[in-house]
């Protein structure tokens, strides 16, 4: 995933609430906009920005980690995401050589790239590795990654088809320079590990997807799954049933999925997907729906008293979906916590990386059900989140 902070689909809604002071309150249907309840909630660290730079799956999966340190040991720490990106740099050019340039080679990753990074080199504070380059109070990668690029393609691209034994040494160096050097921390890093008592081996990913066999360890294909690692599929309402019952059990979830369509606002902290063709509404509203443009329905669809009706998910149509790229892996975040509307319908608390001031809620948003059935591609938890039975199915000790 390497989803930018400035490319946001905006779209024009009234919602009536605060993610940061959420209340239990009455169902008032005469209220215009949204009305939730909270259902469980999962304590979790600060939002922080991943600004010009396409890093949300370490920026999620971070958030991730602090959330299950806190889960864990009581400690809330400020880890170091570009600790995670260096280390992911240096596999995928390891990678992308060893297949002579047919593998994924940028930005982009998975939320299993921070648990290798930490399996094999630890965590380590923000403070101790910020990772800004030079010239910039803020992470802007463009270069970066032009350079990075350009030297891996250079490299398979040698006249005398023969590899030196340098450039493994000059692409340590040109990420040194942009990012500093984080081998000094290592000792400290792996430490911190055994302090927290965070073991990267207790985590799974999970996605839902038909062409793939249900409760086995498949290969999901997927561009930023550059390290070709497996994930458990599971059918659609075991996966939506499995995230609802981890937040209630004070289980945060990792979320990989699509946030391009239309459906998608996070200036207006809002993720829905909503019929086009509405059906079923009474009295005038029903006339007034039916006369607009799919556009125009957009638009107004936060004019009436609650939320509009929003699409019945079918496995088939999220295959359809993923099939034909109107559901990408385009970008990660965070999912805290679980409300309910004054219908009734679920809605996931998602934190992202587009800073704390990014919306009116701090940097939160809340994706509906019907959204999160429609667009999530994979998700990362805690294997002791997944129900007994679950684990028997997918051979999980």
């Amino acid at each position: 995933m390497k989803y930018m902070f400035f490319k946001v689909t905006v779209l024009c809604v009234s919602v009536l609430f605060n993610i940061n002071s959420i209340m239990a309150q009455e169902v008032n249907d005469s209220i215009e906009g949204f009305q939730f309840d909270t259902i469980a909630t999962v304590p979790n660290s600060t939002v922080k920005s991943q600004d010009n730079s396409g890093t949300c799956w370490s920026y999620a999966a971070t958030s991730f980690v602090e959330t299950e340190i806190m889960r864990i040991d009581g400690r809330e720490l400020d880890l170091s995401e570009m600790y995670f990106v260096y280390y992911a740099y240096q596999a995928k050019a390891e990678n992308y050589v060893r297949m002579h340039g047919s593998s994924n080679f940028g930005p982009g990753g998975q939320a299993h790239d921070v648990t290798k990074v930490i399996a094999e080199h630890g965590i380590v504070l923000d403070a101790d590795y910020p990772g800004f380059i030079g010239g910039f109070d803020k992470h802007v990668h463009g270069e970066l990654d032009n350079v990075l690029r350009g030297f891996v393609k250079s490299v398979i691209k040698n006249p005398s088809r023969k590899l030196s034994t340098a450039w493994q040494g000059a692409f340590t160096s040109i990420l040194n320079s942009y990012l500093g050097d984080p081998e000094p921390l290592e000792e400290k890093a792996k430490q911190l590990v055994v302090e927290t008592k965070f073991n990267a081996d207790d985590y799974v990913e999970i996605t839902s997807y038909k062409y793939l066999p249900y409760y086995k360890n498949v290969h999901l294909q997927l561009p930023d799954n550059w390290s070709y690692n497996d994930y458990y599929n599971i059918p659609l309402d075991e996966m939506m049933n499995l995230i609802q019952s981890a937040l209630k059990q004070g289980y945060s979830v990792c979320w990989d999925g699509d946030v391009s369509n239309k459906g998608f606002s996070h200036a207006k902290a809002l993720a829905i997907l909503p019929e086009t063709e509405v059906e079923n509404l009474e009295g005038s509203e029903q006339s007034k729906w039916e006369e607009m443009s799919p556009t125009e329905l957009y638009k107004n669809m936060y004019s009436f008293k609650s939320p509009v009706p929003e699409k019945q998910v079918t496995e088939d149509m999220r295959q359809a979906a993923f099939d034909n790229y109107q559901v990408t892996d385009d970008h990660l975040m965070h999912l805290t916590a679980l409300l309910k509307d004054q219908n009734g319908t679920a809605y996931y608390v998602t934190k992202n990386s587009w800073k704390a001031t990014s919306n009116d809620n701090g940097g939160y948003l809340n994706m509906s059900d019907a959204y999160l059935r429609m667009n999530t591609v994979a998700i990362m938890l805690h294997k002791d989140a997944l129900p007994k039975e679950l684990k028997k199915k997918l051979e999980i000790k």
